[in-house]
């Protein structure tokens, strides 16, 4: 009897800390309320030769110590008690405006300094949160960090003794790495007066492959966006350039998205896809240059003017044993994405074949970009 009520217990217990996990994924929605850990020193040096992201190998395993600088566990804590958080405004000298704004599911800040400043400041705000800048580049307006350890902890007396000895007992095995990085555009606006800013985080995570079997392993693989760090990262920014933190988190919070983004897939001229944006130019501009972050392509040149994005992108269909060996680079082809007016509300995104060839395969790749683009905004 004894015996069953001490599972029933544990079952209880067991239950209560997954409803925990998710209730405390919910309510660490407060900005600024956060726990952030990075560790300083685990740093991911490359993944630019990473394993077959959706179909995983199960002859190689890629684990974290492959690709860490230093695996001493030095973390970088940015609470709100932190001295590094509570230093930042520090480094900007007077007050700075800062304006959030937000169209559909964008929300960006607009800041009234040039972008050489912004420029040097974001640099300096990627720093102090131990991450180093892995491409910058004032051309396009692309800066990204490389990938750090994200280590987020519930404190032992929050999840209860059990939960907290079930914690430490399946650590060793089970917590495996999440690692993050960000891409932040920097973009004038107001005839070069201002300049807008817009972050966008990409993590990926270690997975157990196999479990229990001969062949266990692990893989990494893209993970889910989590939408609050992201704006976290975005609030600590405004932070740091200077405004009251009470300020900052009632200008990101309370900033609505007004306009519902819609997007409907055509077909173009040569058989091509086209998307069509019900939208001016710069809106449209705006919202393409996001879903292009979001799917973290690589923009290689683009041309506001013109209203050109040059990307470097790797076909699904490519990729197997050489992306494997030489990384997604290995394997990507260029193609322009080009933002035309067609009316004060209307505005069409066409996708052009550098090569010319105006291949069966490519037409069939255009849909697939494309597509990809338009499911940003459901």
């Amino acid at each position: 009897m004894i015996k069953k009520i001490t599972i029933t217990l544990l079952a209880f217990s067991l239950a209560s800390c997954f409803s925990f996990g998710e209730k405390a994924k919910k309510s660490n929605s407060g900005l600024g309320e956060r726990n952030i850990q990075y560790y300083a020193n685990k740093t991911v040096t490359s993944l630019e030769i990473p394993p077959d992201l959706t179909k995983p190998d199960s002859q190689e395993a890629f684990r974290l110590s492959e690709y860490v600088a230093n695996i001493q566990e030095d973390t970088l804590n940015f609470s709100k008690n932190d001295v590094a958080t509570k230093k930042a405004a520090s480094v900007v000298n007077g007050s700075t405006k800062v304006k959030v704004k937000r169209l559909g599911q964008i929300r960006w800040i607009v800041i009234d300094k040039k972008v050489d400043a912004v420029w040097s400041l974001a640099k300096s705000f990627f720093k102090s949160h131990g991450f180093a800048i892995k491409r910058s580049d004032k051309k396009i307006g692309v800066m990204e960090t490389n990938f750090l350890e994200n280590h987020p902890e519930i404190p032992d007396q929050s999840v209860g003794l059990i939960r907290s000895m079930l914690k430490k007992a399946t650590k060793a095995r089970y917590a495996l790495p999440i690692i993050d990085k960000y891409r932040m555009r920097i973009e004038p606006t107001d005839n070069g007066k201002k300049t807008e800013v817009h972050f966008t985080l990409n993590s990926m995570e270690e997975v157990i492959t196999n479990a229990g079997g001969e062949d266990e392993n692990t893989i990494w693989q893209a993970r889910p966006k989590d939408q609050s760090l992201e704006t976290e990262m975005l609030y600590r920014f405004t932070v740091y350039l200077g405004s009251d933190h009470t300020i900052a988190r009632k200008k990101i919070t309370n900033t609505k998205g007004n306009q519902i983004v819609k997007v409907e897939i055509v077909k173009g001229v040569g058989g091509y896809a086209k998307l069509k944006f019900a939208l001016g130019k710069h809106e449209t501009w705006a919202n393409v240059g996001w879903a292009l972050d979001e799917l973290n392509i690589d923009v290689e040149d683009k041309d506001i003017k013109e209203g050109s994005f040059y990307v470097n992108v790797a076909k699904e269909k490519d990729k197997g044993v050489v992306s494997r060996i030489f990384g997604d680079n290995a394997i990507k082809e260029s193609y322009q994405i080009i933002v035309r007016q067609i009316s004060s509300h209307s505005t069409e995104v066409t996708f052009n074949d550098l090569s010319e060839e105006n291949e069966q395969e490519t037409i069939d790749f255009s849909y697939e970009l494309l597509n990809n683009i338009s499911k940003q905004f459901q």
